[in-house]
């Protein structure tokens, strides 16, 4: 049988069917942008965290600008703005850019070191506890540092030989939960240990000095801020800029490394490879950091412990815990030197103040779950 033209099937047009747009998890925004070759991507902002990290900014901010007002000589925080662009009383340009301005970058640099290398170990180690200075990172810094200052046979900057130092005692504390892991408490006594070993080493080099080269290291062993070597805080600023574009790339794996090892594997995460790049970036921050400040370990316990409370335990708050980590290293310094003045407190000695209560607070408190 013939058919005709009109029995013929006929192609009508069939508009392409687009999928609807992804809607965003609840709590989180949704950036959506097509790639140079085409392909779809998609970032998620928590609105928590954004939330989280701008108050903490804000105070941050505040806290700075009283830092600069407050002192043997006060200034009015209407005065601090123009000192800081040369402009105003010649007394105030200098109090505020030659004394206070150096001193100030110097406690947000550091604090934020030591917190984002808490951050950074306490994932790694699930563990609370477990920051650089609990487990013996700092004391192993400060000891090589000493060394350095006091001249012992040796001619390495103070950077460089904290740097050797931190490696020294992360090698060995890993060395010696070797087959363990990094979970659990033996790896907390274990760093304890190797802490008390390099601060016994510490105190034998000052023991075996004269008292004025003693004098010069002692900032050092009890941690301030009052003599900071110049170079010191320059390295430890592009350290830690290049040090916090890393922990964003190390974000995800972060968030997954908080589970168990099986869990991390089956979802794609190279869990020995990237448990040793956050080693060794905290490793890193926390020699720099213990370059200019010394020992003062107990900010990375608090600053990331604060940032956790405020923030959501679904991801790593690293910004978060960045930013308290200066907070809390700008206001002890400014109690260190406001509360007894003329009489300086060492910022090392305010942070162990209060970072004793706040230990025992965490060994107190139950841990909030990563679910």
């Amino acid at each position: 049988m013939k058919s005709s033209a009109s029995d013929l099937p006929t192609s009508a047009y069939v508009p392409e069917r687009r999928s609807p747009p992804v809607a965003a998890p609840p709590g989180y925004w949704r950036i959506a942008w097509q790639s140079t070759r085409g392909n779809a991507c998609s970032l998620l902002i928590e609105r928590r965290g954004v939330a989280v990290s701008a108050g903490l900014g804000v105070a941050l901010v505040c806290a700075c600008i009283l830092y600069l007002s407050l002192g043997s000589m006060a200034l009015a925080p209407s005065a601090v703005l123009p000192a800081l662009f040369g402009r105003g009383e010649m007394i105030s340009v200098f109090t505020v850019q030659e004394l206070r301005l150096p001193r100030l970058v110097a406690a947000c640099l550091t604090g934020g070191a030591f917190a984002l290398a808490g951050v950074l170990m306490q994932t790694l180690a699930r563990n609370r506890l477990a920051t650089p200075g609990i487990i013996g990172i700092d004391n192993g810094a400060t000891a090589f540092a000493v060394a350095s200052v006091v001249g012992m046979g040796v001619s390495l900057a103070p950077p460089a030989m904290a740097l050797a130092g931190a490696a020294t005692a992360a090698a060995l504390t890993f060395g010696l939960v070797a087959g363990g892991g990094t979970q659990g408490y033996r790896f907390i006594v274990a760093g304890i240990g190797v802490g008390a070993v390099f601060g016994a080493v510490t105190q034998l080099i000052l023991a075996r000095v004269a008292i004025d080269t003693a004098n010069a290291a002692y900032p050092w062993t009890v941690g301030s801020l009052n003599a900071r070597p110049g170079d010191a805080v320059g390295l430890l600023a592009v350290g830690l800029g290049v040090g916090v574009i890393a922990a964003f790339v190390l974000a995800r794996p972060l968030s997954l490394m908080r589970f168990k090892d099986a869990t991390a594997y089956g979802l794609g995460v190279n869990v020995k490879a990237r448990r040793f790049q956050v080693l060794m970036l905290s490793v890193v921050l926390t020699a720099l950091a213990v370059a200019v400040a010394g020992p003062v370990g107990m900010v990375g316990l608090i600053g990331p412990e604060i940032a956790r409370s405020l923030a959501s335990s679904r991801q790593v708050p690293l910004v978060a815990s960045l930013l308290s980590g200066a907070l809390v290293m700008v206001l002890a310094d400014l109690a260190g030197r406001t509360l007894l003045a003329p009489i300086e407190i060492p910022v090392g000695i305010v942070t162990a103040v209060i970072g004793g209560p706040w230990l025992l607070w965490i060994l107190m408190r139950p841990q909030r779950s990563h679910a």
